[in-house]
Formats: C-alpha cells, sequence, structure tokens
C-alpha cells in the first residue's frame, strides 16, 4: 500500500514537471525616452524649466530621500532630484 502511494505522489509531481510553462503577459503603457524633443534636459533647475515652460499642470511630489518630484505637462512629464531635472519623458503616442 505505501509503494502505491508513492508511486502515485511520484506521478503527480512529475506530472507537474511535464506541464509546460504557463505565463501570464502584462501590458504596461510605453513611455519613451525624449532626449532631442522639446523638454527639459538633464541637470536643468526647476526654476529653468518654469521660465522656458511655464507653470505645470500638477506638481507632484517630493517623495522620497532624495526627494523626487515630477511636474505634469500636457505634452511630457519632468522628474527632479531635489531642484534638478533627472528625466523628462513624452507619454506613447504624443
Amino acid at each position: 500500500m505505501r509503494s502505491i502511494r508513492l508511486l502515485f505522489l511520484l506521478s503527480l509531481c512529475s506530472g507537474l514537471y511535464l506541464q509546460p510553462a504557463i505565463a501570464d503577459t502584462l501590458l504596461v503603457e510605453s513611455v519613451q525616452s525624449a532626449p532631442d524633443a522639446n523638454v527639459p534636459q538633464r541637470g536643468m533647475t526647476m526654476d529653468q524649466v518654469l521660465k522656458k515652460w511655464g507653470e505645470p499642470q500638477q506638481r507632484i511630489g517630493p517623495v522620497g530621500e532624495p526627494p523626487i518630484t515630477h511636474w505634469v505637462y500636457a505634452d511630457f512629464v519632468v522628474y527632479f532630484e531635489r531642484n534638478y531635472v533627472l528625466h523628462s519623458v513624452v507619454p506613447h503616442g504624443k
């Protein structure tokens, strides 16, 4: 009886390994880096961004340490570390 249970368990376990791998695909809206677009460049200050592009539609943050803030404009989003631009992105399709 014990050997039958053991064979049954082994067959179940081996069946699990023979099953094809199934993975879910997560689709995330992509964004593209915009180094050549008319967006704030890395190293610019918040004041420089305000002077050139005006007041953002929304200011979010600061969050964390170092403090990260991002400003949302109609055509792009600017990420700051403290007072300096880290990165600007243009949402896909803009």
